[in-house]
């Protein structure tokens, strides 16, 4: 006599094993857009470049990724929640533009709360670097494959050499839409004015602010020694630039093919570390070099700004709960 039921449940297993063949297959032919803000040349370049060229290596082909540089897929303080809304694939996306976005990010802005890149390093990869992750993905679904090279920011103004932090008093001074980064310019005596990255370039060529800060790469690839005379290598902010994936995007691929990207993600972080951290001094010789970049600088006294800096810390550590208290004390602690 026939067994009807296990006709039945052999018929049907053969069928999902057919849609599961079929959703590999499906899964095995993903373009992906990778978007950023910056110029070609950017210390964003490496990054995006290297982890394009090995997400198709480990995926045996079966992942591509276009970069698109220059704000053509997303402007940067639009690229978080563009990435939320599944409108963009990936982004790089500079760290305190994804403070709006998830708070616990300010512990990482917080003015020198890194005392050398080896402690930056020593937080962003270790332990504490991996309950951030964790805790972005479950509040906002984006996933981080790298967090990319630490550099710091560097200042620039039209207006006269930094020689103290009295030399602030009253500089215009544009600064991200970051609160820590205003109440840090506050802290200095400057008077901070918040606009987009967008709008930077034409602001500091009108006059509308005077001076800014940005990672030492970005003012050569900006081009702003051709309309800013003055550099400081103030140090006053880390920064970093994750290497980010939607949610929508991470949905679409296999386990293989998302093992690939975390691995190329990784390694890509390794090379553009490498790549960055051999630039930045020949960049700030470039920058104030006559004949080159022309700006001039001058030996300051950085005291005064260490102190201002430490009275944000201090102030953000004990007004922004329990959470973040405990994360800026997991920071420093990782110094010690």
């Amino acid at each position: 006599m026939i067994n009807l039921k296990k006709i039945v449940l052999t018929f049907l297993a053969f069928i999902f094993a057919i849609s599961l063949t079929v959703q590999s297959a499906n899964a095995g032919n993903i373009t992906i857009n990778l978007g950023h803000g910056n110029t070609e040349g950017s210390a964003y370049d490496p990054l995006a470049k290297k982890f394009a060229e090995l997400a198709e290596k480990y995926s045996n082909g079966s992942i591509k990724v276009k970069v698109r540089c220059c704000a053509q897929l997303v402007k940067e303080d639009e690229a978080f929640k563009a990435m939320q809304l599944g409108t963009v694939d990936m982004a790089i996306v500079t760290g305190n533009n994804l403070s709006p976005h998830f708070g616990l990010t300010d512990a990482f802005v917080l003015p020198y709360i890194f005392k050398n890149k080896e402690h930056a390093y020593k937080v962003l990869e270790g332990p504490v670097g991996d309950s951030y992750k964790k805790k972005l993905l479950d509040a906002t679904g984006i996933t981080i494959l790298a967090f990319g090279f630490v550099g710091d920011r560097d200042f620039y103004n039209s207006r006269k050499p930094i020689k103290s932090m009295a030399d602030m008093k009253g500089l215009k001074v544009r600064v991200p839409k970051n609160q820590v980064m205003i109440d840090t310019f506050k802290e200095f005596g400057a008077a901070p004015i918040a606009l987009p990255w967008a709008d930077t370039p034409t602001a500091l060529q009108t006059g509308t602010v005077q001076g800014a800060d940005n990672g030492t790469s970005f003012i050569k690839s900006a081009k702003f020694y051709e309309i800013m005379p003055y550099f400081t290598v103030l140090e006053h902010f880390t920064y970093f630039s994750p290497l980010m994936a939607s949610p929508h995007l991470m949905k679409k691929l296999d386990a293989d093919q998302k093992k690939a990207i975390m691995r190329a993600g990784k390694e890509a972080n390794d090379y553009q570390k490498s790549v960055m951290s051999a630039k930045v001094g020949d960049i700030r010789k470039f920058l104030t070099t006559e004949g080159q970049g022309g700006m001039k600088t001058t030996e300051f006294d950085r005291s005064d700004f260490i102190a201002a800096g430490q009275r944000v810390q201090d102030r953000y550590a004990n007004s922004k709960g329990a959470e973040f208290t405990e994360f800026v004390q997991a920071i420093r602690a990782a110094g010690n």
